[in-house]
């Protein structure tokens, strides 16, 4: 006995189910026309997801190591070193002591402690960074602070002219 009512009325039981089994014929080939081959199939794509963001709160004080693929956005205090593939986003009234190596870094807060690799810097009104900066480009707003040695527009494999004293240009 069932305890719920199905909603597809029964099959008759006198009255066989019934199946299409038709398949459908191969292609025949004609004279003027060649047979053509079974169509590969279609190779399906991974989806891509976006990557995601760890945030660090503004009432945390963090220290410690950061590592990985994703987006890192920091709106209280870290101490340590950021190895992300992804953004890090360092918020207005954070503070970051330590390395840092992400594809883009956009700073609102301060940073002490050196940017080693980043495709794309963007310091804001707010930001400061105290350390060495390297980049393949930086954007600087009126009112942002920065001291340190700077390299912008090298690629990984390009190294600055050398004068005949031997420092760079």
């Amino acid at each position: 006995m069932a305890i719920w009512k199905d909603p597809a009325p029964a099959a008759k039981a006198s009255e066989p189910a019934r199946f299409d089994l038709a398949s459908p014929e191969p292609p025949v080939a004609t004279a003027t026309e060649p047979a053509s081959a079974p169509a590969a199939p279609t190779p399906i794509r991974a989806v891509e997801t976006p990557a995601r963001e760890s945030v660090i709160a503004a009432d945390l004080a963090i220290e410690g190591k950061i590592e990985g693929a994703g987006h890192v956005r920091i709106a209280g205090k870290f101490k340590g070193d950021i190895k992300v593939q992804g953004n890090l986003t360092i918020d207005q009234g954070a503070k970051v002591s330590g390395g840092v190596s992400a594809s883009k870094v956009t700073l609102a807060g301060e940073l002490e402690g050196n940017i080693a690799s980043a495709q794309q810097v963007e310091l804001l009104q707010s930001g400061a960074i105290n350390g060495d900066l390297k980049a393949g480009s930086l954007t600087v707003a009126a009112g942002s602070r920065i001291r340190g040695h700077v390299e912008c527009g090298w690629g990984k494999d390009d190294k600055p002219a050398k004068t005949e004293s031997g420092s760079a240009a």
